[in-house]
């Protein structure tokens, strides 16, 4: 009965993965393909083919991100997304929402940026016990006077879901930076533990007071 076992679990080793890549893949190319939508119905693919193409709508939001990029960096493009966001910045609500996504995109996309670009240790929810974080900012001014504190901001993650999870703030002293990549830790924190790459704890990110 071993050899079944062995066997049977070599089998799951090559099909889970592929069938997660697989549904992961799946869902964002269905997604993607919700941009279809945006033409008139008579131009639809589906309608003109008879048939449907899964894939046509990446190509579509791939064009549609293209044709935007090449509009917004010359200077007539610069005008029209100025007035645009003056116009939003105008709206109560949104102007908070579209100004916080914007900063957010811009700070994790620029070649210089910081976010999300280190791995670390915080003791979190109790002192004794220890989870893996991302640093988003080493900078937070306005905390800083408030607490009297030097403080950093971190995005804790939840297991297996990282795309729910916490923002705390914490003493630059009680942040233990990994040498372990983004990647790293987020197989780590989607495995629940169970991918454990070899990471060797670093300095802290300034000296200990």
């Amino acid at each position: 009965m071993s050899f079944l076992r062995r066997y049977l679990v070599a089998g799951l080793l090559v099909w889970l993965p592929l069938g997660a890549t697989f549904f992961v893949i799946q869902l964002l190319v269905r997604w993607m393909d919700n941009s279809l939508l945006l033409l008139p119905e008579a131009y639809r693919p589906d309608n003109l083919l008879g048939f449907h193409i899964p894939g046509l709508g990446v190509v579509l939001s791939l064009l549609i991100l293209l044709i935007t990029g090449l509009v917004a960096a010359n200077l007539f493009g610069r005008k029209l997304v100025s007035m645009w966001e003056r116009l939003l910045s105008r709206i109560p609500l949104v102007r908070s929402v579209y100004s916080a996504v914007k900063q957010l995109v811009e700070t994790m996309f620029a070649d210089n940026g910081k976010s999300f670009r280190k791995v670390v240790l915080v003791e979190f929810p109790r002192r004794g016990l220890w989870t893996l974080a991302f640093l988003t900012s080493e900078e937070n001014g306005i905390v800083q006077q408030a607490t009297g504190r030097d403080v950093v901001n971190v995005y804790i993650p939840t297991t297996p879901n990282p795309t729910g999870g916490y923002f705390v703030l914490v003493p630059k002293e009680d942040i233990r930076e990994l040498e372990m990549s983004v990647d790293d830790g987020l197989k780590m924190l989607l495995s629940m533990g169970a991918v454990n790459p070899e990471a060797i704890p670093r300095q802290d990110i300034s000296p200990s007071h």
